[in-house]
């Protein structure tokens, strides 16, 4: 799902109501200055790729992401098909189409599986688009939402949970939520008011049968309508509440901590086939022709619903976002091509990261920022920090639920040594065990033997719970809960539920806790605060691409892989910048030197905000916590704290950042954007985002107003300091490696096993970052007649492009359309092969042949290899035959055979694209 795909106030565990690209550019033909791939992949004539009406779509050869929204809805993607057509993808991929919240920029909050989305153009726009994409061999891809569903500020746009609120817990639709109606006595809270009840009720009011709150419409319970107003809220199903309650009252299962997000039971058959009757039928009616499915994760059981969803589409081309930590392996038994990407994303940018320069910059950060080791300093001891603290404040309704059922279940055995075990340390069981997992969630089952993996995983879990006991008898509730989770335990409800409740949890925890926290606080490469990737071990050698292309053409083959999607927090390109630094960490430094010199930034050392669990700590936490989203109803400004706000400073002094942690985050966000100057109106919603998230000094719910207005004026007045001269100049010394790494990363991509899935407007070079700064809709050229890319022009027209822009386009353009004209050297019935360069400096090439007909070769860490002189020996051989190469200049052809000199081979560019042409 998109972890950063909700505007702030959505960011928060609950939302109270308001109280009474960049564009594409002209793209070239073929390539300008490239040779041709065999022929146009698409357009209008060409083949289609297994549409409607001629059996099962065939898997994509490339796909197309496009970000719907209301500034750009199903005709704004109609007009584009001609272009994209061109580019030689063979599928759009669609951002989710279903009726939603209005308004909403990305369609994740769901309100009407039934319908699709008006804003968009409704189903006759998706049909016409669908036709006119199918009309020039295009197929559409969509994203489906099966785990939750919106809490829209007008209750009626959700009628299941309008109709479960209004008739409570005997409503025909009450199966569809995951509600604990026990633990609200009948009843579901609803923290949707700005203030506590009592100072609300003269905001509320009946109008038409419904209940009124600003802008909330709310379901009357029959018969209530004509209550006063104290006795007509404690008459509803539902318990209208603060929006502070949240954190810790909340009885419903919701999307990771953001309460306007309600989990839906689709594991239920009932609901399943509710939620996904359209989807299916646009699917059977060939409107559709594969989907990417959101947060696997978060279902009871994410390999029982992909097999009903197999079942139910007759096995189209489905990936699924499924994030998988280091050595982790997507399970064999799910009928899925594979995941969205994020395991090859990780392969591709560790290629371009250098290991020892990585680890000086990491010494530079601890030195520069002076963060304690569980703070940023070191990252284990940051992320064990970053998941106790979620788990305890942000995720504490979730884990009480978890230990109320833990509690029950053991009373409810027949096994004895589950007995006796205190509701507090079966919550610090749960908790010890949760922050310690590896991966996003084990898949156990009640009445079902435990995988070998998930087993092992707990049982590591368990050894270190047992540590945060001091008496070893009170650990043996680590024990109890370890069974608990791996479907050990029979009898009770309870029980059954067990497993999948802890599995749900546990990936909430690892999304908020590491991408949502962590990641923001251990910063010494902000590349590697990807998702998916590991930020302490970011770079990876050759071998191990060439081990994770090995695995993806054996096992998942049809996979999608990316650079950049609408998650990211930085593009691809963004990133390909920021890991140059791990190849010059002392020039990082000095220009850090120039725009922080000693005692220019505020105290080095972050505070977190009252509420934080050191790690460690067991046992139930008495700290006060909020819930909500900064500038609602009821919300406080936060009062001034010491060394928040600027200091005074001397004359002439330049910008002053409020901490060195924010200093640092901002001269690589600076240099991963690319813009000189900085822009404010894009760095400092990025730079406040940053400070919240990593919650050291301010939250979104618990602001502190005076350090983000600090951070704020820091973000708008640097670029006028003596820093951003300097990051100027340290950027045009590194754009010839930049264009190294940005070539190098797309080829790669576009060539090695798996689906390349691009994401709009990366066909050139988009330097992005966090949402909502990728998420802007981009503006497409027009198409030349042929279908080929071609240049707008009008209002609106595409700005001109640089020359590494053509350059990437013509790379992306030539690689996409050969996959297209010969889809089987790349797909399940190709291969992959390896090739390894002789030489001192052959760890700066990656190579390898697909099918024994395409070559691609690249050039890795530019800037260290130019330090050492170049390629001076260094020779590919290349399998037997005659190679052309297939991006040189129409009027320079280049027919290669045998063994060459990489300093030959990568004269023209740092990349080669080689297409076997004969014996």
């Amino acid at each position: 799902m998109t972890r950063e795909g909700v505007p702030p106030a959505e960011t928060s565990a609950s939302v109270p109501p308001s109280a009474p690209g960049s564009a594409p550019g002209s793209a070239p033909g073929p390539a300008p200055g490239a040779a041709a791939a065999p022929g146009p992949a698409s357009g209008p004539g060409a083949a289609p790729h297994s549409l409607p009406g001629r059996g099962v779509p065939a898997a994509p050869t490339a796909t197309y992401r496009l970000q719907l929204q209301p500034e750009f809805p199903f005709a704004a993607a109609e007009r584009a098909v001609p272009y994209l057509a061109g580019l030689g993808v063979s599928h759009l991929h669609l951002s989710p189409v279903l009726t939603s919240v209005p308004g909403s920029r990305h369609g994740y909050d769901v309100t009407d599986h039934g319908t699709v989305r008006e804003e968009l153009g409704g189903e006759p726009g998706l049909r016409q688009l669908a036709a006119t994409a199918h009309g020039h061999g295009l197929g559409l891809v969509v994203d489906v939402v099966p785990n939750h569903m919106a809490v829209p500020e007008d209750l009626r746009l959700n009628q299941p949970l309008w109709q479960t609120l209004r008739d409570g817990p005997s409503s025909p639709c009450a199966r569809w939520f995951d509600i604990d109606w026990e633990a609200g006595g009948g009843r579901v809270l609803l923290p949707v008011l700005g203030e506590r009840l009592h100072e609300a009720l003269p905001l509320l009011r009946v109008e038409d049968g419904v209940l009124r709150y600003g802008t909330r419409v709310l379901p009357l319970r029959e018969g209530t309508a004509h209550l006063p107003m104290d006795r007509l809220c404690e008459a509803q199903h539902y318990r209208l509440a603060w929006w502070r309650l949240a954190r810790t009252e909340l009885n419903y299962r919701r999307f990771f901590t953001i309460s306007d997000l309600i989990a839906v039971r689709v594991e239920d058959p009932d609901v399943f086939a509710a939620t996904h009757h359209k989807l299916l039928q646009l699917l059977r009616e060939g409107v559709v022709d594969g989907l990417r499915v959101d947060h696997p994760d978060g279902l009871a059981d994410p390999g029982d619903h992909l097999r009903r969803l197999h079942a139910a589409t007759g096995g189209r081309w489905t990936v699924v976002e499924k994030i998988l930590s280091d050595g982790e392996a997507l399970p064999r038994d799910w009928p899925v091509a594979g995941t969205t990407g994020y395991d090859a994303l990780r392969h591709l940018d560790g290629l371009f990261t250098d290991p020892a320069g990585h680890e000086q910059l990491a010494v530079l950060h601890r030195r520069f920022t002076g963060v304690p080791d569980d703070r940023g300093g070191r990252w284990a001891e940051t992320r064990q920090r970053a998941a106790h603290r979620v788990v305890v404040h942000d995720l504490a309704a979730e884990a009480e639920r978890l230990t109320r059922a833990a509690a029950r279940a053991c009373a409810a055995s027949d096994d004895l040594s589950l007995r006796d075990h205190a509701p507090w340390a079966l919550r610090a069981a749960l908790r010890e065990l949760l922050v310690r997992l590896p991966v996003y969630r084990p898949y156990t089952g009640a009445g079902r033997p435990p995988g070998a993996g998930d087993a092992v995983l707990l049982e590591r879990a368990a050894e270190g719970a047992h540590a945060a006991f001091r008496v070893p008898e009170e650990a043996e509730a680590v024990d109890a809960v370890r069974k608990l989770a791996l479907g050990l335990v029979d009898g009770s409800a309870d029980a059954r539920e067990f497993p999948a409740r802890f599995a749900q949890l546990s990936s909430a925890l690892r999304a908020k806790s590491v991408e949502d926290m962590a990641f923001y606080r251990y910063t010494p490469l902000l590349s590697a605060c990807e998702v998916g990737c590991e930020p302490d071990r970011p770079a990876l050698g050759p071998d191990d691409f060439h081990a994770c292309c090995a695995r993806l053409q054996r096992d998942w083959p049809a996979s999608s892989t990316a650079l950049s999607t609408h998650d990211t927090k930085r593009s691809g390109d963004a990133r390909a910048a920021l890991a140059l630094l791990t190849e010059c960490p002392e020039e990082w430094a000095a220009l850090l030197g120039t725009a922080e010199p000693p005692g220019a930034a505020g105290p080095a050392g972050p505070r977190e905000p009252a509420g934080a669990e050191p790690a460690g700590t067991a046992g139930v936490s008495g700290a006060a916590g909020t819930s909500g989203a900064p500038g609602n109803p009821g919300t406080p400004k936060a009062a001034g704290s010491p060394g928040a706000a600027e200091a005074p400073r001397g004359q002439g002094a330049g910008p002053r950042a409020p901490d060195r942690h924010t200093a640092w985050t901002y001269w690589q966000t600076a240099l991963a954007l690319g813009v000189f100057p900085p822009p404010p109106d894009r760095l400092v919603p990025v730079l406040l985002k940053s400070v919240r998230e990593a919650g050291l000094r301010t939250t979104w719910t618990e602001p502190d107003a005076a350090y983000e207005e600090a951070v704020a004026r820091y973000a708008e007045e640097a670029p006028h300091g003596p820093g951003a001269d300097a990051l100027r100049t340290l950027a045009d010394a590194l754009a010839p490696h930049l264009r190294a790494n940005v070539l190098g990363a797309a080829l790669l991509h576009l060539t090695m096993p798996g689906v390349p899935d691009l994401y709009q407007g990366t066909e050139h070079v988009r330097r992005t970052l966090v949402d909502p700064d990728n998420r802007a809709p981009v503006a497409f050229p027009a198409a030349d007649g042929d279908g080929a890319p071609g240049t707008a022009g009008g209002p609106g027209a595409v700005p001109e492009r640089t020359a590494l822009d053509a350059e990437k386009e013509a790379l992306t353009v030539t690689a996409l359309r050969l996959r297209a004209r010969h889809p089987e050297l790349f797909s399940v019935a190709g291969s992959y092969r390896p090739l390894r360069p002789q030489g001192e400096n052959a760890r700066h090439c990656v190579a390898f042949v697909r099918s024994g007909a395409v070559l691609t070769a690249v050039t890795r860490l530019s800037l260290r290899l130019a330090a050492r002189g170049g390629w001076g020996s260094t020779r590919l051989t290349l399998p037997d035959g005659v190679w052309q190469d297939a991006l040189a200049p129409h009027d320079a052809p280049r027919a290669l055979r045998g063994e060459q000199a990489l300093d030959s081979l990568f004269a023209r560019a740092p990349v080669a694209l080689l297409v076997r042409t004969g014996d």
